[in-house]
């Protein structure tokens, strides 16, 4: 007897891997298990029966030398039915935290516990992981490329592989991701929240604030979305580093998110975090050596001095100042930097847009003042 789903509004069915009508993106509704039925289910030509826990390989690329690149596919299976979760992370090679969530989550959860499937990719780019970057070998970025084709590029091989095989059989995605070059990012949730269901992800998620954000054509997350899976990046903390808290808080989430799901027992609440319906890039003007006394979290002014830019040859100091109030939840630490560096990402708390081109055209120059604009590929 086959697992009945009623999926409303165009989503998929969980695990046919049929594609809703993109057109449909905002009708997006939670599937809801409707039969007490819980058959095996065959992932990667592999069978996975109830209370089973196993590691697959999905190969999607090879080496230069031709050996496979196969990417660790882990899976948990519980034993009554529920949703199909996935949770991917290592899009970037250099973005670690997200990586250690993964692993910890199913060290963690047992399948006798567990109602309906969890699905992990810790490490979709083992190209970039096992050079310590964040692109391909041939310096592409594989969060650019979905959902991929099958005769593209290596980028858009490694991504269709990934997400036909994998992310189309869920029916909830969860994309882990840091901050980039030497940036870091206050513990967040990015989603499109006009949408209901993603909304109620989000807010099941329970893990720092949440920032609304449509994601950039070609990211995993937008293409889930695109394709009726409902889909959130949780980003936190710095690439290139286990970090324990935000591993710790990125856990709970998802132990939250479960919850919330009635895929696992109750957790304790935690209040909400603010939301964030506008954020936009404080960039710099000049280059030269960036410091910043600034940190993740605190609240700015329009006016107020975020950090300087100094020449090393001649000393010659520009400003880098807040063109309207918001709270830094992302920022670049002290590093030399360019012309048009994005150096600080701020939340802009129930700001209508008008009102923020108003408040950037108010902002004082001082020096070389940041330029307010809007988000690009922010993951």
């Amino acid at each position: 007897m086959l697992l009945a789903v009623s999926a409303p509004g165009g989503a998929a069915e969980p695990g046919s891997g049929k594609s809703a009508d993109p057109d449909a993106r905002g009708a997006i509704t939670p599937a809801t298990v409707t039969s007490t039925a819980w058959d095996p289910i065959l992932l990667l030509g592999r069978k996975v029966a109830p209370g089973d826990r196993r590691r697959l390989f999905l190969r999607a690329s090879e080496s230069f030398a031709g050996a496979s690149v196969e990417i660790p596919v882990l899976v948990t299976r519980g034993l009554t039915p529920g949703p199909t979760v996935c949770l991917t992370a290592g899009v970037h090679g250099d973005e670690l935290n997200g990586i250690e969530i993964v692993r910890k989550v199913f060290e963690t959860v047992r399948a006798k516990a567990l109602s309906g499937t969890l699905i992990g990719v810790p490490v979709a780019n083992l190209h970039g992981f096992r050079r310590s970057s964040r692109y391909l070998p041939d310096r592409r970025d594989l969060n650019r490329f979905f959902p991929g084709h099958p005769g593209g590029s290596s980028a858009s091989r490694i991504a269709s592989a990934l997400f036909q095989d994998v992310v189309r059989r869920c029916d909830r995605l969860v994309d882990f991701h840091t901050g980039s070059f030497h940036r870091t990012n206050l513990p967040q949730v990015r989603a499109d929240l006009r949408m209901p269901a993603i909304l109620e992800m989000a807010r099941g998620f329970e893990a720092g604030l949440i920032v609304h954000s449509e994601g950039q054509p070609g990211t995993l997350r937008r293409a889930a979305v695109d394709h009726g899976i409902p889909a959130i990046t949780y980003e936190a903390g710095e690439p290139m580093r286990f970090q324990k808290e935000e591993i710790e808080r990125g856990f709970e989430g998802v132990s939250h998110l479960l919850a919330s799901l009635r895929m696992l027992g109750r957790t304790r609440r935690v209040a909400p975090g603010e939301v964030f319906f506008q954020s936009r890039w404080v960039r710099v003007n000049d280059g030269g050596i960036f410091l910043t006394d600034r940190r993740l979290g605190e609240a700015v002014e329009g006016g107020d001095l975020l950090g300087t830019v100094t020449d090393p040859i001649s000393n010659e100091r520009s400003q880098v100042v807040a063109p309207t109030a918001g709270r830094i939840i992302g920022m670049a630490l002290s590093q030399v930097v360019i012309p048009g560096f994005a150096a600080f990402h701020l939340g802009l708390e129930g700001r209508a847009a008008d009102d923020e081109q108003e408040a950037s055209a108010e902002a004082p120059l001082h020096g070389s003042a940041g330029r307010l604009e809007p988000e690009e590929h922010p993951e």
